[in-house]
């Protein structure tokens, strides 16, 4: 769900006592929706204007920031940096936040900014505001094109988006939410009654509330139900009024180990088809939901350029492949053409010009049956059979280059798809540059981005892992990275690869002595973890010494071929992957 405005305010009190009073020690921007605000004490502040994940929390998650940061970091940091939070405040029963941060400007005189996170789905924004409430810039600038109601552009005053005309369930009395309720038609859905008349109040928390009150099973309004229900909101009321010592619970909702859902209070109304558990604090746990969410999103916005190129080369590499194969089966006839022109040259004495067929008896069969045999009628009897040679020479020809063509074309496939491979697990932006680079020397991107050159970086790292038996075990993030890999290891470490499926690369990393039999079936794990068999069960992998790998002469990135090797077979396992990962 997204943050609704009753949880934004658990965690608007909850950063309060964290971070209020805080000086801005750095400001970056992972991500276009992202921005980090690091405070005085390694504090992160994380606000994010996703339209999926829009929110704002402590986090602890480790990000990549570009090499070169946007334009809206760099203007945070003109106006933000070194300034002390002073203030952190919610509009009443908004989805969205007011940090106050006092500074000093380029005169040195004191001021103010402001800086307003907006979590409204799609609509959710980031905007730098200065001591007047005036709009500096905006992270995502709404003009009267986009909207008539309001219009988010630099040099206007700031306004909160336009009210619901629905009622505030914080303000109404009981004896008005209990007028309310017996003025509703008996058989009403609750849950659709409280969504429908009340702000704040997101689908699954007016489901949990019918979900509490309604007994029949069905969550229809009767007598008795409204009565439940009024002393139910009430208590909801007072908890989130902070009432009698009643305070927010977070709390997520997962499904075999997934998450799922989150609130502020706990739901049940699930059974036992989801798991709830409770958290001491809203900033992890919504660190904690966010995080595959948001690799997952990682790797769309800044893969869905590369996978659509890589893609595309892909299946014009199918195509090509296809038409070659066609063309390769044509030449398997040639035999017949060959047979045909010397037909064709045992009967000249028998054959006039103008002829269109030729009737002969074919002694290369046996028993020698007649066949008909198409001639040109505008060519002389020699000039058919010469014909019917020359066809027979360029299929023969064309034989031997196709299959060099087609061998060529199914390498050129297989390369393409495991760089697909590659950018379903590609998690850091070093990832996306390697990636990126793997396909213009490749020749199927003709440039960097916009035509400049990427920016220098340090060499990526694999990643690292920990065996059991205190081995290292090292795997590939790409074709690049997986050709250093093997380039780099000993000749006595151990290489693991899955066997006719796309993967990484993974060096079991022996330290000059026989690896632990334990230690060879994590590295195996690995490598079936960081393929394309990750979703199945047992995976086939290839393993052998280093010294067995061979890449051969112009092969692309990743491409190798070994022997000898043995096979194991094993079943990935999450838990067992996080837990060799090196800290």
């Amino acid at each position: 769900m997204p943050l609704d405005a009753i949880c934004l305010t658990g965690v608007v009190r909850e950063l309060r006592e964290a971070v209020l009073g805080l000086r801005i020690e750095k400001i970056q921007q992972p991500a276009r929706d992202q921005v980090i605000l690091t405070l005085r004490g390694s504090r992160k502040l994380l606000l994010c204007a996703g339209a999926s994940q829009a929110r704002i929390h402590l986090t602890t998650a480790a990000r990549e920031n570009p090499a070169q940061p946007p334009m809206f970091c760099m203007l945070l940091r003109k106006h933000l940096g070194g300034g002390r939070l002073s203030a952190i405040d919610q509009p009443a029963l908004e989805r969205a936040v007011i940090l106050t941060i006092d500074m000093v400007d380029e005169m040195g005189e004191p001021g103010q900014r402001r800086l307003v996170i907006e979590c409204m789905g799609r609509y959710s924004n980031l905007i730098l505001l200065d001591g007047q409430d005036r709009i500096i810039d905006c992270l995502r600038r709404v003009d009267m094109e986009m909207s008539e109601k309001r219009q988010v552009l630099p040099g206007l005053f700031y306004r909160l988006p336009p009210a619901q005309e629905k009622l505030d369930p914080l303000s109404i009395s009981g004896e008005d939410f209990r007028a309310m309720l017996d003025a509703a038609p008996d058989g009403t859905e609750a849950a659709r009654w409280l969504l429908d008349r009340f702000t704040a109040l997101s689908p699954l928390v007016c489901r949990e509330l019918a979900h509490a009150d309604c007994q029949d099973g069905e969550h229809l309004l009767d007598d008795g139900d409204r009565e439940r229900l009024a002393g139910t909101f009430s208590v909801w009321q007072g908890m989130v009024r902070g009432e009698s010592g009643r305070r927010f619970t977070p709390w997520m909702l997962t499904r075999d180990g997934t998450p799922s859902d989150f609130s502020y209070m706990p739901i049940e109304q699930y059974g036992k088809a989801m798991e709830g558990q409770p958290w001491d604090a809203f900033s992890p746990m919504l660190d904690a939901f966010y995080e595959k969410r948001e690799q997952a999103e990682r790797v769309r916005q800044r893969g869905a350029d590369l996978q659509r190129t890589a893609a595309n080369a892909r299946d014009r590499a199918r195509r090509k492949l296809v038409l070659q194969e066609k063309e390769y089966a044509q030449t398997q006839d040639r035999d017949r053409l060959r047979v045909c022109g010397e037909l064709i040259t045992a009967n000249l004495y028998r054959m006039e010009k103008g002829q269109s067929t030729l009737r002969a008896q074919n002694y290369y069969e046996e028993g020698c049956p007649e066949m008909d045999i198409p001639l040109d009628p505008l060519l002389t009897p020699q000039q058919n059979a010469a014909k019917y040679f020359k066809r027979y020479s360029k299929a023969k020809t064309a034989e031997k280059y196709l299959s060099e063509q087609m061998a060529a074309a199914r390498r050129e496939r297989d390369w393409l798809e495991s760089v697909l491979d590659e950018l379903s697990r590609a998690e850091t932006e070093q990832d996306f540059v390697d990636i990126r680079r793997e396909l213009r020397e490749a020749g199927h991107i003709r440039g960097g981005v916009s035509g400049k050159r990427e920016p220098r970086r340090g060499p990526s790292r694999p990643r690292a892992f920990r065996s059991s038996g205190g081995l290292r075990i090292l795997v590939g993030r790409s074709n690049t990275q997986n050709d250093q890999l093997v380039r780099e290891a000993f000749k006595s470490d151990y290489w693991f690869h899955t066997q006719r499926i796309h993967g990484s690369h993974v060096i079991l990393c022996a330290e000059g002595r026989e690896p632990d039999e334990r230690s060879m079936t994590e590295a195996a794990m690995l490598a079936a973890w960081f393929s394309q068999g990750r979703e199945g069960g047992q995976v086939a992998v290839d393993y052998t010494q280093v010294k067995n790998v061979k890449k051969p002469a112009g092969a692309r990135p990743g491409m190798v071929v070994y022997d000898p090797y043995q096979t194991a077979y094993v079943t990935p396992e999450e838990e067992l992957v996080k837990s060799l990962a090196e800290k």
